[in-house]
């Protein structure tokens, strides 16, 4: 059997509170569980899920992640919006905060990368719908570009929904 979706994602933290706040302010999340001190978990709005993200305090004393420079480990996990307007609030509230880390397009995938406060590193992304996919987006996949958020949403709409007909099955009610 394949698997269908991402369900939830697991982080340790060092304070609990503060990575709720920050899950909470920044994307929205809601804490649906959890005491918010030693453990909570969160929902992302408009999901179905039972809770989106988990975290759980480890402690001030922790060290930071080494994954990707010397140990292994996941390198982010991506998030996805609805809109081109919607990627751009969160971009605002990230630079405000200082977890933006970079804006990248990726042709069909418009992404932005953030840093939780643990240095945890996340992308929110938007996908171009399948029946806009166009030769200009195919050509920018093949590359990696500094993301033109304004130009994009100039280019395809800021309210235009993504992901249709790609992570999102062509006839699901929205």
């Amino acid at each position: 059997m394949p698997v269908h979706r991402l369900n939830h994602v697991v982080l340790y933290v060092r304070d609990v509170a503060v990575s709720r706040a920050f899950y909470e302010e920044v994307l929205g999340f809601r804490q649906v569980m959890g005491d918010g001190v030693g453990a909570s978990f969160l929902q992302a709005p408009g999901s179905n899920n039972d809770h989106d993200l988990g975290i759980f305090a480890v402690g001030s004393t922790a060290g930071d992640s080494a994954a990707g420079r010397s140990t292994v480990g996941m390198y982010h996990v991506a998030w996805e919006v609805n809109t081109l307007a919607e990627l751009s609030v969160i971009r605002d509230l990230l630079v405000a905060r200082g977890s933006l880390v970079g804006a990248s397009n990726h042709g069909t995938t418009k992404a932005l990368y953030a840093m939780d406060p643990d240095g945890l590193e996340f992308e929110v992304s938007w996908i171009v719908p399948a029946h806009l996919v166009d030769e200009r987006a195919l050509r920018e996949r093949s590359t990696v570009s500094r993301l033109d958020l304004e130009g994009e949403m100039a280019y395809f709409g800021a309210d235009t929904r993504g992901g249709l007909g790609i992570s999102i099955p062509l006839g699901v009610e929205l």
